[in-house]
């Protein structure tokens, strides 16, 4: 959710909070635009051990705009990220990031630096780099709720998918309801972080269990099957993790909810839609409603992978079809979300359901005009889901046959 300086009307009650999410939050209109955010560690080969500061990174990449448009921002941990242009299918999205990717890797590998994409940091420790009013905030506010708050600032890295909410309202449930359904099948399927410290964790999606120890209030699934009501909820019942203020130290953890605050509970003046737009930047579900979904549940992948990952999300809910078949094999493993970050494919049930959604998406892309992808998802379904085995498993076992991709950066890139 973008902050922007129209958002000035003082909220005066939760009915404004409710008509301000189904506004804003889940805009209508034809979907087919697709967006992906890609995070990635850089790692120093020459010193597994080192964080690469992000004025290096920045010198490395030379501010140089990259040829389709990808936006470079950089993570409080110092994780890279790319976010594509929307473009107007899997197809186009995907081929615009590899350049992207390609252009960026290239300046890194000229300053002895490379791309490694998995969920978690698998040998460094946390270190918050990025600094300013807003991650200062964040970590002082996670700093009196244990440890998980900054291994999610420094240590975890994702591929987000952001795709259009849907056409009309009716669609827009459907759509919502599927994204978050398949949470556990696609964690499932694509979980790429088992190691923390240089030791397995016990999880083969570490990142995950990172992220939902952080704060239930603010990474659960909203729950209800009004998805503009049920985001509204969750935002009225989440603790406000930042008051900014226009001059001055913004005011961290202030010790309320946003319905306490826009009921007039507290000290300060009631909050603008400003304020609100900001407050829904600072919730992390699995699927965040941001006038598009933003899927957030996917672990970081490597090259030849994250394609892969990319394509099957997409389809499965772009395509109507596959959607609604997906969501009939979503109800078999509902709840087994924690099962998923931890056995991943290796559990059964998990499996079975990760093989039909894989089979549902070889059958929707072409229908997307993406059947180029279709090989690439059976050979992954080949290799992987149906051994019981995620790209997680790579990593625990790198002696194995490692997956080969169709990209030129296909093998997974473990450390050196």
């Amino acid at each position: 959710m973008t902050v922007s300086s129209e958002h000035v009307h003082q909220l005066t009650g939760v009915e404004d909070v409710q008509g301000f999410v189904t506004r804003v939050c889940f805009k209508t209109g034809p979907p087919g635009t697709v967006g992906i955010e890609s995070e990635w560690f850089v790692v120093d080969p020459a010193n597994r051990h080192r964080h690469v500061p992000i004025p290096e990174l920045e010198r490395a990449l030379h501010g140089t705009s990259l040829p389709r448009g990808s936006l470079v921002t950089y993570e409080p941990g110092g994780q890279l990220e790319l976010s594509s242009a929307p473009a107007p299918n899997i197809s186009a999205v995907r081929r615009n990031l590899e350049i992207d990717l390609e252009a960026a890797r290239a300046l890194l590998d000229s300053a002895g630096l490379l791309l490694l994409g998995c969920g978690s940091d698998p040998h460094r420790p946390p270190k918050i780099q990025a600094i300013g009013p807003r991650y200062t905030a964040m970590h002082q506010f996670f700093a009196h709720r244990g440890s998980a708050g900054e291994a999610m600032m420094g240590s975890t890295a994702a591929i987000q998918i952001c795709l259009d909410a849907g056409r009309d309202e009716a669609h827009v449930r459907r759509r919502w309801r599927v994204a978050n359904a398949l949470l556990p099948i696609l964690l499932a399927a694509f979980a790429n972080s088992p190691l923390r410290l240089g030791r397995p964790t016990g999880f083969r999606s570490s990142r995950y269990a990172v992220w939902a120890a952080i704060d239930p209030g603010r990474t659960t699934v909203p729950e209800g099957p009004d998805p503009a009501e049920a985001w509204a909820r969750y935002a009225l019942a989440a603790r406000v993790m930042v008051v900014r203020t226009p001059d001055g130290a913004w005011l961290a953890d202030p010790g309320f909810t946003f319905e306490e605050w826009v009921r007039g509970d507290t000290p300060l003046a009631r909050p603008t839609e400003d304020d609100l737009a900001y407050h829904l930047t600072t919730l992390f579900p699995p699927v965040r409603p941001r006038s598009w979904f933003e899927l957030r549940y996917l672990d970081a992948l490597p090259d030849g992978i994250w394609q892969v990952a990319a394509g099957v999300t997409t389809a499965l809910i772009e395509d109507d079809v596959a959607a609604d078949a997906a969501t009939d094999v979503a109800q078999s493993v509902a709840g087994l979300t924690p099962v998923a970050m931890r056995d991943a494919v290796g559990d059964p049930r998990l499996r079975r359901a990760a093989l039909r959604c894989l089979e549902l998406a070889a059958e929707a892309l072409p229908r997307l005009a993406a059947a180029a992808m279709v090989p690439e998802v059976e050979r992954f379904r080949e290799h992987y889901t149906e051994r019981g085995r995620c790209p997680a498993d790579d990593l625990l076992e790198p002696n194995r046959e490692p997956f080969e991709a169709s990209t030129p950066h296909g093998r997974h890139p473990l450390w050196p």
